[in-house]
């Protein structure tokens, strides 16, 4: 499976699990099993799950005038799997990852997703 589409797959497991909570890990990891054992499709899901509370939080403080729950789950979704290969992938430069997560917002989200995305992964990089 080529990135693109492991980062797509990986959005519509992860945008589950953020709209129902309550879906199990082994839910999640028998739909990864499903797909040719992907490993960075698996990263990606994986990484986000486990780190979740460091990548929430590296996300809100850049965030202005927006709380990461009043975000709508598209870009929240986006978001943390953008920050979290930004933040932990050593070997995914980080314009492809930003790249990444605006056509995911093109693709998903509304008019303005893809502006709000690169405006908070900008901030998120300039660090």
């Amino acid at each position: 499976m080529k990135r693109h589409a492991a980062r797509e797959k990986a959005f519509q497991l992860l945008f589950q699990l953020d709209m129902n909570p309550s879906t199990s890990n082994e839910s999640i990891s028998e739909q990864l099993l499903g797909e040719e054992k992907d490993e960075f499709l698996r990263s990606l899901v994986e990484g986000v799950v486990t780190n979740q509370k460091e990548v929430d939080h590296t996300i809100a403080t850049h965030l202005e005038k927006w709380t990461i729950q009043r975000l709508a789950s598209v870009e929240r979704t986006i978001l943390r799997i953008a920050t979290f290969e930004i933040t932990y992938l050593e070997d995914v430069p980080t314009n492809v990852s930003i790249n990444e997560a605006i056509e995911l917002a093109h693709m998903y989200g509304d008019e303005k997703s893809g502006k709000f995305i690169n405006g908070v992964l900008s901030k998120i990089i300039s660090k």
